[in-house]
């Protein structure tokens, strides 16, 4: 397929330049979406960065907010214990307060007597000022009870109403810190977001240089190849414009070594001798040529041979004097049967490629005595 494809470029020269072409624009292709891949890079990039940033920041905030609700427990835990230490004193004030107002009704009624009761009724002055000093102390005592359970009360309610601050600056606090996580996660999905976006862009845009690469590697070859062949072909390039003159007499053949013209304007595509396929080699000539062209008898004599043969197509074999014939393959029509006599220059079929030749042109060889030989020592090509 590769050589028919070669053959193909070699027929049509301009395709190379077209193939050309698609490599350049093959080439600036690649190039583009390498500097789409290098920019989608960056931006991945910077969403990588912002996407770290963005998790650094949410991690720092949920520590806080860690932080913030053991705190909170702890503050919670000690409201607790004030709460109930506060009660209980609650409950001891409430019990003096109670026995100081039962005192204090028992003496106003009577029922206890006083230091000036006991003097004026004459009792034991040591006893009475025993008793004196008995009230004295429980009063003072009482009184002293109270201002340290009052004390105690003011300190509880000042310490209940700083922990009540600090839980209510916790949860101001809490609210802030849960308001900027939420924000950092939808800045970490939407970062997210654009970072996989950039990385999937990035991974299609890699799969396409891959693929044009390919592409690329393929087309250099063909058209490395072709202009290999190119090369080879102008430098080797042979092409005919001279035809067999056309006359009427009868001369020598041998005579006409080196005078012999090639049946059809054309270019030499394969010569004698050279490689045809596996160890074959070619025993002739083969000359491109149009469809439809006219072949030319090269010298005078007569048609032995026209009818198909497998390989040669439309086969014409011509005989001419001391055993040298020539022969006419690949041919769209023939002109001439066997039996006819034919002189140089006189058309005798019609170029084609019968045969199953892939291509068009003319087969032609020269035979002595059976043998082929080598026609271009015999031929003069202009």
């Amino acid at each position: 397929m590769l050589l028919g494809c070669l053959l193909l470029f070699l027929s049509a020269p301009a395709t190379a330049a077209e193939n050309q072409k698609k490599l350049e624009a093959l080439r600036q292709q690649i190039s583009t979406i390498q500097t789409q891949i290098a920019a989608q890079e960056k931006i991945k990039k910077a969403a990588a960065d912002a996407l770290k940033n963005a998790e650094q920041s949410i991690s720092t905030i949920n520590r806080k907010l860690t932080e913030l609700k053991s705190n909170q427990q702890k503050l919670d835990q000690e409201l607790n214990q004030l709460a109930i230490r506060y009660n209980q004193l609650k409950t001891d004030l409430e019990l003096q307060q109670h026995q100081l107002n039962v005192l204090l009704y028992q003496q106003y009624t009577g029922k206890e007597q006083n230091y000036l009761r006991a003097l004026l009724n004459q009792q034991d002055p040591e006893q009475a000022m025993r008793k004196m000093y008995y009230y004295r102390q429980l009063s003072l005592a009482r009184s002293t009870s109270i201002n340290l359970l009052q004390s105690t009360l003011n300190q509880l309610n000042a310490l209940t109403q700083d922990i009540l601050e600090k839980r209510k600056t916790i949860e101001a606090l809490k609210t802030e810190y849960t308001n900027q996580s939420n924000k950092l996660t939808q800045e970490k999905s939407r970062h997210k977001t654009i970072f996989d976006q950039a990385s999937q862009e990035i991974t299609r845009q890699h799969h396409e240089v891959n693929k044009l690469t390919q592409d690329e590697k393929r087309i250099s070859h063909l058209v490395s190849e072709i202009n290999k062949l190119l090369t080879q072909e102008s430098s080797n390039a042979v092409y005919n414009n001279r035809l067999p003159a056309s006359t009427g007499d009868q001369i020598n053949f041998k005579s006409l070594k080196g005078k012999l013209s090639l049946p059809v304007r054309g270019k030499l595509v394969n010569r004698f001798g050279t490689q045809r396929s596996g160890k074959l080699t070619w025993r002739g000539l083969f000359i491109s040529a149009s469809s439809g062209s006219n072949v030319k008898s090269i010298a005078h004599g007569r048609v032995v041979f026209a009818d198909w043969l497998r390989g040669f197509g439309n086969l014409m074999i011509i005989e001419h004097t001391q055993g040298y014939m020539s022969l006419y393959g690949n041919n769209e029509a023939l002109l001439k049967g066997v039996g006819d006599m034919v002189h140089s220059g006189d058309t005798i079929a019609t170029v084609g490629n019968s045969g199953g030749n892939p291509d068009t042109g003319l087969y032609f060889e020269l035979r002595y005595q059976g043998k082929a030989f080598d026609p271009l020592s015999w031929i003069t090509i202009e």
